[in-house]
């Protein structure tokens, strides 16, 4: 929910302030074309104004998600009676910017003025709780009513939440505990949203039954409560008693079907990938582009990494996607980036891991743009060659990875290849050692090679093993280019497509570690 402050803003007003309102753009995905989303309330006579309405996006970490602040003062406000223009300023931004930035807060100049400064705008994103609480409770209960004929009842309970409409909506079972009136239920887990959809003071319903193995299981009793009432059994135990409503009308001396003791109950939130960036998780980008001999001579237009004056190649173009969404999570802007496979100057040696910017103490580039310019440096001073080995570049990344295990830094490396590899064993290896590190690998596949190596890797469908051991995540994301190149030419919408599908599992790469190592997310000063 971006929230926004613009600050020092022009004075449009003779008389007084100006009378600011903010106006949402969201740019259409794939196009130049910029929609209204929406506006904030109006505010009089302030150049500093706090507003109130609040912007509800849906967030997508995969998706380049551009946004324009525009700020105006409306045609009716007071500033426009006296014939002030109505354009304050505007600020262009990316979602992911906004969330990347640390606690969640950016400023920007608003621009858009000649020969003017505008002020600046504050912009605040905060996730909404979709309520990700998760509940651990224990019941026991004492002095059930007997419904079997030769034995004890053989009770379980059935958990219902109420509906806004008054119906009830079954959300849990017990598990059956045999023969006794006196049962102790196993602890179990469930979701705050399916017990009472959010809301803490809405009716749960709970019925206890006798177990019948033809299914015609016998109503021992009910009773309710509600989340708000079970979660202060966690400082005293809460006893509720179990009542037949049928038993209740007949016998005049009817006091209850026995008891339901709540003995334990505990919360837990489910932390979400922005939990994490909010509270100081670093993505750590690096680059790793193939410079074998099998993608053709760079000079010839034939070749994958040729660069017509009119087009990227397929490289830059597949490094440009996705890099261009993961910046907005590195706050140093600063990507490592090596070439693999090719005879390096000067003294000809293959490398599989050679600094693109040839410096060797300090392989990072400055932002994508910088990592593009090294590529097609290397592209005229290096010679393609081969063989295509990922071992050595996985095995750096992962070096440097296991230096800071604590959560605060998470690395996502992208190799870009043509996808015939030489090192199967040693790359399975490699991403099986990786698999424990907090790190996620992006193998883009170009050309028209057949990518069953690469299938193996991904392990979406079998879990990547070497030498016995199971990879303990599953780290690596592949897509073969070619599945993007669309015919109608539309390159930004198709790289955007080629974007969304590769980085689309890193949130849930990097909560399954953090979740595999008990590592919550720090909070953020503001909370």
């Amino acid at each position: 929910t971006p929230g926004s402050s613009p600050r020092n803003l022009l004075d449009l007003d003779t008389f007084s302030k100006s009378d600011p309102v903010v106006v949402l753009f969201v740019q259409v995905s794939g196009s130049s074309e910029w929609k209204e989303f929406g506006r904030t309330e109006v505010i009089d006579n302030t150049l500093n104004p706090d507003f109130v309405r609040k912007f509800v996006l849906d967030y997508y970490f995969e998706e380049k998600q551009n946004l324009r602040f525009d700020v105006n003062c409306p045609p009716w406000s007071h500033s426009a009676l006296f014939g002030a223009q109505d354009f304050l300023g505007q600020a262009f931004v990316a979602l992911g910017e906004v969330i990347g930035s640390q606690r969640g807060r950016l400023e920007r100049p608003l621009t858009g003025v000649p020969g003017k400064r505008c002020g600046t705008i504050l912009l605040l994103a905060e996730e909404l709780s979709n309520c990700r609480d998760i509940v651990t409770m224990q019941l026991c209960a004492n002095k059930l009513d007997k419904k079997d004929f030769f034995g004890k009842s053989d009770p379980f309970l059935v958990f219902y939440r109420s509906n806004e409409d008054g119906t009830f909506t079954i959300c849990h079972k017990t598990e059956v505990v045999k023969n006794t009136l006196n049962p102790v239920w196993q602890p179990f887990t469930i979701p705050v949203r399916a017990l009472c959809n959010g809301d803490y003071d809405r009716t749960v319903k709970i019925d206890v039954y006798d177990w019948d193995r033809d299914g015609s299981h016998d109503f021992i009793g009910e009773f309710a409560t509600s989340y708000r009432e079970l979660s202060r059994a966690q400082s005293q135990f809460t006893v509720y008693e179990v009542l037949n409503p049928r038993k209740k009308c007949k016998k005049k001396k009817y006091v209850n079907s026995g008891t339901v003791t709540l003995l334990s109950f505990s919360v837990e939130s489910e932390f979400t990938f922005v939990d994490y960036i909010r509270g100081g998780t670093q993505l750590n980008f690096t680059v790793a582009i193939d410079f074998t001999a099998s993608n053709g001579l760079p000079s010839q237009p034939t070749s994958l990494h040729y660069a017509s004056p009119y087009q990227l190649s397929a490289y830059a173009l597949a490094l440009k996607a996705v890099g261009e969404i993961i910046q907005d999570y590195d706050s140093d802007k600063l990507f490592p980036a090596y070439g693999f496979g090719a005879k390096v100057p000067p003294d000809g040696k293959i490398s599989h891991q050679f600094p693109l910017n040839n410096n060797v103490e300090n392989p990072s580039c400055a932002g994508i743009e910088g990592v593009l310019e090294s590529y097609l440096q290397s592209l005229r001073t290096v010679q393609l060659y081969g063989p295509t080995n990922f071992a050595p570049v996985i095995n750096q990344v992962a070096g440097i990875a296991a230096q800071v295990t604590d959560g605060s830094q998470y690395h996502v490396l992208l190799i870009i290849t043509d996808g015939v590899i030489s090192d199967m064993l040693q790359t399975k290896e490699a991403i099986v050692t990786a698999s424990s590190l907090p790190m996620s690998i992006i193998i883009v596949g170009v050309g028209p090679a057949e990518f069953e190596a690469m299938e193996e890797l991904d392990g979406d469908e079998v879990r990547l093993s070497s030498r016995g051991r199971y990879a303990e995540r599953d780290i690596v994301q592949f897509v073969p280019f070619r599945d993007y190149v669309d015919d109608s030419g539309n390159q930004v919408l198709s790289m955007a497509r080629l974007a969304k599908d590769v980085l689309a599992e890193i949130p849930e790469q990097l909560l399954s570690y953090m979740k595999t190592r008990d590592i919550k997310p720090r909070r953020a000063d503001s909370e």
